[in-house]
Order: C-alpha cells, then sequence, then structure tokens
C-alpha cells in the first residue's frame, strides 16, 4: 500500500473524526480524484507542441490523457470549436495516492525559491487548485528532450464541506502550506 494512503488511513482519518467532532466515518473528509491539466495555446500553430505534452503528462502521471478540444470559437483568439487545445489525465486510486506523494515530497521542494503553497488557492467546496509554472521539476522528465517548458495544473477534489476541512485535510497529509 502507499506511504500517503497509510498515513490517511491510520493518522489523519481518526484524527479529522475527533477533530471535526463527526459522529459517523462517512463523514470524514477524503480525496476524490487529482486531475493534472496543461492548456496549449500554441497547438494551434504547433501540432507537435500537443504530442510533446501528451507524452511529459503520460510520464508524469503513468496514465494516458484525454485531449481536450474548443467548446465554442473565438475569432480573437483565432480558435475554431473542436480543435485541440489542451490534455487532462484524471487520477483516481493508487495513481493518485502515488502522485500526490510524489508531488508533496519531492516535486514541490524542487520548485526554485520555494516556500510553501498558498492557502488561498481553494474554491469554496473544499477543492485545491495549484499552478506550477514548468514540468521538468518533476523526476519523471528529461531535462535535455523538453522541447519547451509548459506549466501545469493540478486539481485536489476532496469530500470537504468546506475549505476550512479540506485544509486540515491537506496539512495533515504534509501540503507544505506558506505560513502566516
Amino acid at each position: 500500500m502507499n506511504k500517503l494512503k497509510e498515513l490517511y488511513q491510520n493518522e489523519v482519518a481518526p484524527a479529522l473524526m475527533k477533530g471535526l467532532n463527526l459522529d459517523n466515518v462517512m463523514q470524514i473528509p477524503r480525496i476524490q480524484k487529482v486531475v493534472v491539466n496543461i492548456g496549449l495555446g500554441e497547438a494551434m500553430d504547433n501540432p507537435k507542441a500537443l504530442e510533446a505534452a501528451v507524452a511529459d503528462m503520460s510520464a508524469i502521471t503513468g496514465q494516458k490523457p484525454v485531449v481536450t478540444k474548443a467548446r465554442k470559437s473565438i475569432a480573437n483568439f483565432k480558435l475554431r470549436e473542436g480543435r485541440a487545445i489542451g490534455a487532462m489525465v484524471t487520477l483516481r486510486g493508487d495513481r493518485m495516492w502515488s502522485f500526490l506523494d510524489r508531488l508533496m515530497n519531492i516535486v514541490l521542494p524542487r520548485v526554485r525559491d520555494f516556500r510553501g503553497v498558498s492557502a488561498e488557492a481553494f474554491d469554496g467546496r473544499g477543492n485545491y487548485t495549484l499552478g506550477l509554472r514548468e514540468q521538468v521539476i518533476f523526476p519523471e522528465i528529461e531535462f535535455d528532450k523538453v522541447d519547451k517548458v509548459r506549466g501545469l495544473e493540478i486539481t485536489i477534489v476532496t469530500t470537504a464541506q468546506s475549505d476550512d476541512q479540506a485544509t486540515m485535510l491537506l496539512q495533515m497529509l504534509g501540503m507544505p502550506f506558506r505560513k502566516g
């Protein structure tokens, strides 16, 4: 079993139940899924950029990404409906736990001038979104083979009822939030 999942089941869940005064085990906040997303505006001009981003994302997550297409045409961006403009992966189960473990313990400390992640990035419903500026901080990416540095967005979807509950959950799991 994954180290982070074991930590959640043995320590975090009982502590959350006690700390939040919950009656039922099913009320304990837990992580449902993790969505990793790359938006590629340059994919309209350069189709190879999409292939490179898909390859990077599958190396990072261990799962084949879904290519996302534009929902509607926008003339100012020279965007047509149905054109490929990004890639996303939804992680659940063991892959989700191992990805979160690598994210919190290996990837985030490798970020330049890292002082912690913002505690303000919750959406009001207990979901946390984190943006990274470069994909090369992941150890799975070979720096020499990267054609262009791309950012990505990671959304952690929880069953928490509020942002405070989600903050407690992520702090207990080891998410390095910024102090003060």
